[in-house]
């Protein structure tokens, strides 16, 4: 999937929806850690990186990842009820990820639906034989990867980024 310039895009800028070549990094925000899964350049496979706790320093060490693999698109998970309606965990993964925007910018920053995620972590963790206490220190990265690997199958899918793009603030003004 090459990368295809967009009207007005600098020689080799990829047009803003379009996959190109580079590792992305998946987040799972929570009230009290932010789990990190990161992908191999090719965007084939999603592994754990890191659990953070939360509101102390973990968009700064975010960014520090960003930076240091060389992200091309990070995935944040947005968590809805089983109907698809956003309640309080929503608002919290959008303010996140509109913080986190700001802070990559200009990596592109997406929202993609985690419905499940945790609950799919919770039994991988349980299948790998690991038990329900020493899930948390891990549950959040598990989950990470899960919302990774499920927006790199979507890419592979589509050959366009899932979700819903969020645009930092300063994005758009000039």
């Amino acid at each position: 999937m090459a990368d295809t310039p967009r009207p007005g895009a600098g020689a080799g800028e990829p047009a803003p929806d379009l996959v190109g070549r580079g590792p992305r990094l998946g987040v799972d925000v929570g009230t009290v850690r932010v789990g990190l899964a990161a992908s191999d350049p090719d965007g084939l496979v999603a592994t754990p990186v890191a659990t953070l706790a939360a509101g102390s320093g973990d968009l700064a060490t975010i960014v520090d990842e960003v930076r240091g693999r060389g992200v091309r698109t990070v995935y944040v998970g947005l968590p809805r009820h089983l109907s698809g309606a956003e309640g309080s965990s929503a608002s919290l993964a959008r303010a996140y990820a509109g913080s986190l925007a700001q802070a990559v910018a200009p990596v592109p920053v997406h929202l993609v639906d985690e419905r499940m995620s945790t609950v799919s972590a919770h039994r991988a963790l349980t299948a790998a034989g690991r038990g329900g206490r020493r899930h948390r220190a891990v549950v959040d990265q598990a989950a990470a990867v899960v919302i990774l690997q499920d927006a790199l199958d979507a890419e592979r899918a589509t050959g366009r980024r899932p979700g819903e793009r969020v645009v930092a603030d300063d994005e758009g003004t000039e």
